[in-house]
């Protein structure tokens, strides 16, 4: 019988690739096989499908971990589905909500004889993927295999979403990870909470740290999302911008602001030059100007010097604000620094032993 670990979160963006790679990395490292695969895509270059069938399906998700730890492309798993709107419309007309024959494949997972862990990462929420008979506990139910819940942590409320998880999984319920913790909060949480998790029979296997780094977008990911024309620097589009920054105070103030800040994106109006040149002589990633007007050319050229990308989008301040709020912890673990970070904090604060004890994988390390 094949061991399988099915790895889900309770909300999108929790987590769950930056678990699968530092599991796998993990078993890798010792010598062990490993395959992965995402039953319902949810992250696909629509440009690359194989085909209307879905056959060959590789989430792109499953793709970057893949080439990151060097997993051969025959232990991929293939998709079975993908998550969009015309599939999930066209199912709903045809009152079709079953995951059908292409999910033979993945049930034959549990009976063949591959000597290593199939590490399935389901889709965003318990419920995502019910039209397509692939949700969370469906896949549990259907494959038969322990479950193990990535939870963003704010507070104590954040709770409820695991007594939610053990609720519908039942048995399937393997335990948690604890993820984006406010680091000067692990100590209490280890101590007071965890143990009384335990006694409502929720384990917590590890309690990762809220990190800036996981939760950068590149200026790329900006330059899509805003819109945006580029002045300058269009080759540096894969630096990282890890805070935001709004330039409409006076000059002196933003330099102090801008002193304590790392990595960021200013987002300033276009006839604002004075914070423009304060910003790049900070940690500043790209500039963003909005409003009426363009650069100067000493600025373009300051920031060609320092290699800043400077952007102009049509969208006012607070539009451009809300769009780059909401690109933070939303985006994907497609950047390399990024995988290598995420693989070292699973490593430091995650107890892989005991999760695979709990499918009786047999890897002491």
């Amino acid at each position: 019988m094949s061991h399988i670990l099915l790895i889900g979160s309770c909300e999108p963006f929790s987590g769950k690739s930056a678990l699968v790679l530092g599991i796998a990395k993990k078993i890798i490292d010792h010598n062990k096989k490993v395959r992965i695969g995402k039953p319902l895509a949810t992250c696909i270059e629509l440009t690359n499908l194989p085909s209307m069938a879905y056959e060959g399906l590789i989430d792109d998700d499953v793709k970057f971990i893949s080439s990151t730890l060097g997993i051969d492309e025959k232990n991929l798993i293939s998709s079975v589905g993908l998550l969009d709107n015309i599939s999930s419309a066209k199912r709903i007309i045809n009152k079709d909500i079953t995951p059908g024959k292409a999910f033979e494949q993945i049930k034959e997972l549990k009976k063949d004889n591959f000597d290593g862990l199939n590490i399935l990462e389901a889709a965003g929420s318990l419920h995502e993927g019910l039209v397509y008979g692939l949700s969370l506990p469906q896949l549990a139910k259907t494959l038969d295999s322990k479950v193990l819940v990535v939870n963003l942590w704010e507070n104590s409320t954040s709770v409820d979403a695991l007594l939610n998880a053990k609720k519908q999984l039942g048995d399937h319920f393997a335990g948690a990870i604890l993820n984006s913790v406010v680091p000067s909060d692990i100590e209490d949480i280890k101590t007071t909470i965890i143990p009384a998790l335990k006694e409502l029979g929720i384990e917590i296997f590890g309690v990762m740290p809220k990190s800036p780094l996981l939760r950068s977008v590149t200026v790329g990911e900006l330059i899509r999302r805003l819109d945006a024309k580029v002045i300058c620097c269009p080759d540096k589009q894969q630096l990282l911008v890890e805070t935001l920054s709004i330039g409409a105070m006076g000059v002196n103030s933003a330099m102090e602001f801008f002193r304590r800040r790392r990595n960021m994106a200013v987002v300033t109006g276009a006839d604002r030059t004075d914070i423009q040149l304060a910003a790049l002589e900070a940690s500043t990633q790209c500039l963003i100007l909005t409003g009426i007007g363009e650069p100067l050319p000493q600025l373009i050229h300051r920031a060609e010097e320092l290699e800043v990308p400077i952007l102009k989008v049509d969208i006012d301040t607070l539009a451009s604000v809300e769009v780059i709020e909401q690109a933070f912890g939303h985006v994907r673990l497609h950047e390399s620094i990024k995988a290598s970070y995420a693989i070292q904090l699973v490593h430091e604060n995650v107890n892989i032993n005991g999760i695979l004890s709990k499918i009786d994988f047999d890897c002491n390390f």
